[in-house]
């Protein structure tokens, strides 16, 4: 392991962690916000305690001592095992039911795992099996299903070795699912999230404290107010007080005249001002209500317990709200108030998110949304009665979204997928489906559908020494059931035409992004279910490189050579114009093969991006360069799903839009790089004259040295060892080693992060 690498897999950086964890926690205004941040205090305290205990091996597959890869762990950010096992809980009311008296066992959990071994829990399990009454939400969970369906086929000898190595942890794991119907979308439809999460996050609404402050006026403290003046406007002799240009107070006195019902409307005024002051905030001590409500209380029945100072005062107040609103009665404030107790009688957002969240209480809430008529329309009044006919904001349709049920293609266009990473989240629900085809089964296809879905929620480990996350067929109970899955025809042109058709929506809809690590394993698990052999690569974060890279960086850097061979790409990045297809030498660390002839094409090429600057950013150069002769992926996918016509189509579509997001986000310079690269692979698959209209529309003036080097490549030039041509023009690149020279002004450590 390279010191950089250790050093990332440091305490430093959980400790970094929890300092604004606890930061959060204690200074939030918010109460959700400081209840999630002591959520990971906890989480982060366990990283450390476990690091220095020894308990937790930062970087390993199997971070937690004593525990197999397969166990799914609770992470916290950036790969951090915390040492939790997320399937170890305590029994559930349900689960207390089913457990005998006289189970062996020396918990709970271990009495109970092991009564589903025996006749009555087998036959429950395998009940569960036949009706797909059951829901996996941890890839454990469906462990014991597994046994059963094996017991059931008489496959004892596997059943037995399956129970033998998830024996030594029935102790902790729920090893068994939860029995009640599972609504799981088809596959022709996915959706983000469940309807219980939904309700979840819209119940949270709250009015926000400014806006609580404004309608907490206009509902209490102005009607008070207005009636405070109008105690005060009766005792006056003359013509009420008014300001003049100069701001001095011409008008007649307050405490010269006292109506005989004054005693009375002023102690009622006051009983209500009590009341008030109970539930509600106090007004602030030295506004105009507050001065006219202390004269108040010292005026029982005349002013003789006042100054004349104090007298001025109130005199002052009543001119200087008079100015401003109108005297009390008058047909300027009245207007006045009117127009502020419509906007006080609004249901505010919080009100009609609540509204949303019980609508939606109708549906099952591991399921989805069929459609969002069911729960739109206006407010009636069964609901709140002083928000009928309020209509619901878009806004709260769109958080409602989340749960619909519906094509990938219309949630990303309603907005719901907004990104890469979202879309990994969904497409699971449809490979899921892909992978199960290939199960005679119906019962096991089930079970094994909910079990990859769940296991595609797991998050991911920080890992050193090119490891690699574990995989799906790594869990004991899948890799029972192997020997059951066949590769069907028609199951794998299925997966091929899923792959198909989600590469070209996430490159029309995310044109300016690479493609998130998800997404890519995702689209990894398709190939392999299409039997196509895609060397797909991974993002790799700088502070973690171990030097060099696996050979399928190689593999792919020789598709895109060939893909892209003599195109405004291969120009601009000065592409390999082929890479050799067999190693003259076989490289080997940690156990593994590696391509370390790749890895120093990729340090001598970033030579360009200067000399100096930390490990970070010199492990930054070093990466840039292998998307770039890897394409990241597109070259690729592009070639292996037979996409070059359909591209030559849309390309300066989305060439246009890719540098349309890079001229809007210039601060961000590694991303703004990244939709570069993407924008120059579109515009390789246009004609000259496309390339030329397209960076016609291309101008601003900080890019302009970039938008010249391209400019200047599309003519037929190409840059020198520094990636500046003759022209003035200069290669975009996203890192830099020292100052980047699209933002000179900010800090190199700026630069270096992205921005």
């Amino acid at each position: 392991m390279s010191e950089e690498a250790r050093a990332t897999a440091s305490p430093g950086y959980a400790m970094g962690r929890l300092e604004q964890a606890l930061e959060w926690a204690l200074t939030s205004d918010d109460l959700a916000v400081r209840r999630r941040a002591a959520v990971r205090v906890d989480a982060w305290r366990n990283v450390l305690d476990g690091m220095a205990s020894g308990r937790l091996t930062v970087g390993s597959r199997t971070p937690v001592a004593d525990t197999p890869a397969w166990v799914t762990l609770e992470v916290a950010h950036g790969g951090f095992a915390t040492g939790r096992y997320v399937a170890e809980a305590p029994l559930r009311e349900d689960e207390l039911v089913r457990l005998p008296e006289d189970a062996p066992g020396e918990t709970d959990r271990e009495r109970l795992n092991l009564w589903f071994l025996g006749d009555e829990g087998l036959a429950e399990l395998s009940q569960a099996l036949h009706t797909n009454n059951y829901r996996i939400d941890v890839p454990e969970e469906s462990a014991l299903l597994i046994v059963a369906w094996l017991l059931e086929r008489e496959q004892y000898a596997a059943a037995l070795d399956l129970t033998s190595e998830l024996r030594p942890l029935m102790h902790r794991l729920r090893f068994t699912p939860t029995f009640s119907p599972s609504s799981t979308p088809s596959g022709a439809v996915v959706r983000l999230q469940p309807v219980a999460e939904v309700r979840s996050t819209l119940r949270q609404a709250t009015v926000r404290p400014r806006i609580a402050a404004m309608l907490e006026t206009l509902r209490i403290w102005n009607p008070l107010y207005d009636r405070l003046v109008a105690l005060w406007c009766d005792t006056v002799d003359d013509e009420l007080p008014e300001l003049t240009a100069d701001g001095a107070v011409v008008g007649g006195w307050p405490c010269r005249v006292w109506p005989d019902d004054w005693m009375e409307r002023r102690s009622q005024w006051l009983d209500e001002f009590r009341a008030a002051v109970e539930v509600h905030q106090q007004r602030h001590p030295k506004s105009n209500f507050a001065r006219l409500q202390a004269a108040l209380e010292r005026c029982p029945s005349d002013s003789s317990a006042l100054t004349g100072r104090e007298v001025g005062w109130i005199r002052r107040a009543l001119a200087n709200t008079i100015q401003a609103h109108g005297a009390p009665g008058s047909e300027t404030r009245a207007a006045l108030r009117t127009t502020q107790h419509a906007v006080a009688a609004r249901p505010t957002y919080a009100t009609l998110a609540h509204v949303l969240s019980c609508r939606l209480d109708r549906f099952p809430d591991d399921g989805g949304l069929p459609t969002l008529d069911a729960i739109d329309g206006e407010v009636t009044a069964d609901e709140v009665p002083a928000a009928a006919g309020s209509a619901i904001p878009a806004h709260l349709l769109a958080k409602a979204a989340r749960a619909l049920e519906a094509p990938i293609g219309e949630l990303v266009d309603r907005g719901v997928i907004s990104s890469g990473e979202v879309l990994a989240q969904v497409l699971p629900q449809i490979t899921s489906q892909l992978l199960a085809a290939n199960i005679e089964d119906p019962s096991l296809a089930a079970a094994y559908a909910q079990s990859y879905a769940a296991f595609r929620r797991r998050r991911s480990l920080l890992l050193l020494n090119l490891e690699h996350q574990v995989r799906f067929d790594e869990l004991p109970w899948i890799a029972a059931v192997a020997p059951y899955r066949d590769q069907r025809v028609q199951a794998t042109r299925a997966a091929a035409q899923s792959l198909r058709e989600t590469t070209v929506l996430a490159l029309t809809a995310f044109p300016q992004r690479i493609l998130p690590n998800p997404l890519v394993r995702e689209f990894g698990a398709l190939a392999t279910q299409a039997d196509l052999k895609l060397p797909l690569v991974e993002e790799v974060a700088a502070d973690i490189f171990m030097g060099t890279f696996t050979e399928k960086w190689r593999h792919a850097t020789s598709v895109a050579s060939r893909v892209m061979f003599g195109t405004l790409y291969a120009r601009y990045y000065d592409l390999p114009a082929s890479w050799p297809a067999v190693e003259q030498r076989r490289y080997m660390r940690w156990g593994k093969a590696t391509a370390d002839d790749f890895a120093d094409v990729c340090r001598q090429r970033a030579h360009e991006a200067g000399k100096g600057g930390g490990h970070v950013a010199q492990n930054g150069t070093v990466l840039e360069q292998s998307q770039i002769l890897t394409t990241h992926n597109l070259a690729v996918l592009v070639d292996g799903l037979e996409l070059t016509d359909w591209l030559r189509e849309v390309a300066p579509e989305l060439a246009d839009r890719a540098f349309a997001w890079a001229v809007q986000r210039q601060l961000d310079i590694r991303n703004v790089a990244y939709a570069w690269r993407q924008a120059i692979f579109y515009l390789s698959f246009c004609s000259q004259a496309s390339q030329v209209e397209v960076l016609a529309r291309l101008a601003d003036p900080r890019l302009a040295p970039a938008i010249a080097g391209l400019q200047h490549v599309v003519a037929g030039e190409r840059f020198d060892a520094e990636g500046r041509t003759v022209g003035g023009g200069r290669r975009l690149l996203g890192w830099s080693a020292g100052p980047h020279w699209l933002m000179p002004t900010v800090r190199e450590d700026v630069h270096v992060s992205g921005g």
